[in-house]
């Protein structure tokens, strides 16, 4: 069953852009030790503290902590998306080839639309860093007005993942997978969501922006 001690809404809204409605997210972190308190989570705080650098907007946070239990992460994502209503589910661990490895498989049993590119520049983004980042599983799929995405398990391979690879000056080499995120939320009918350029550049179609308020 989800851990409970993790389940109460968060929410921030610090310094939210008056473009941006009000989004709700789901974090997942999936680590039996973890969730059985053998070791301290590490995966919520780096998936929330990311994404508090990175929005814009006014955010809630349904945070969860399971155990790697393809049964259990499957009625998580369910009841993220069916009940709480989140916009956006991330969901941290579980993606190798290892038996105890089945976040992917749950996610896919959720899915009405999956959407391989998420997970294929992932991996395109973790092979700049290690060369097991095509032992990698992660997928993304859509759910009613929802979008899913599985990342990896390491707080640091979070950061690289979602934010992309920048070189020793700072530009941007490679696009993180967070810059699509805001669009294709977009467009299966979520809430307006905007980033803070120097964490991730979301990228839209001129006519697909809204203009700045005031």
């Amino acid at each position: 069953m989800p851990d409970t001690t993790n389940a109460a809404t968060q929410t921030t809204d610090s310094s939210p852009d008056p473009r941006c409605d009000a989004v709700r997210i789901g974090i997942v972190s999936v680590s039996d030790r973890a969730s059985s308190g053998v070791y301290e989570d590490k995966g919520l705080p780096a998936l929330q503290d990311w994404l508090g650098r990175a929005l814009l907007n006014p955010v809630s946070y349904e945070p969860r902590l399971i155990a790697d239990d393809q049964a259990t992460i499957t009625q998580t994502l369910l009841d993220l998306v069916d009940v709480s209503g989140c916009d956006l589910v991330l969901t941290t661990g579980g993606t190798g080839p290892a038996l105890r490895d089945v976040t992917p498989e749950a996610t896919l049993a959720v899915a009405h639309k999956e959407m391989p590119g998420f997970g294929e520049q992932m991996r395109q983004i973790s092979l700049h860093f290690v060369p097991t980042a095509i032992l990698s599983r992660q997928v993304a799929v859509v759910r009613g007005k929802a979008l899913i995405i599985n990342l990896p398990g390491q707080p640091k391979a979070i950061a690289e993942t979602l934010g992309g690879v920048k070189d020793a000056a700072g530009a941007q080499t490679v696009p993180g997978i967070f810059a699509a995120v805001p669009y294709c939320i977009d467009l299966i009918g979520g809430p307006y969501i905007e980033t803070r350029d120097a964490v991730c550049k979301a990228f839209r179609p001129k006519n697909a922006q809204r203009p700045a308020r005031g």
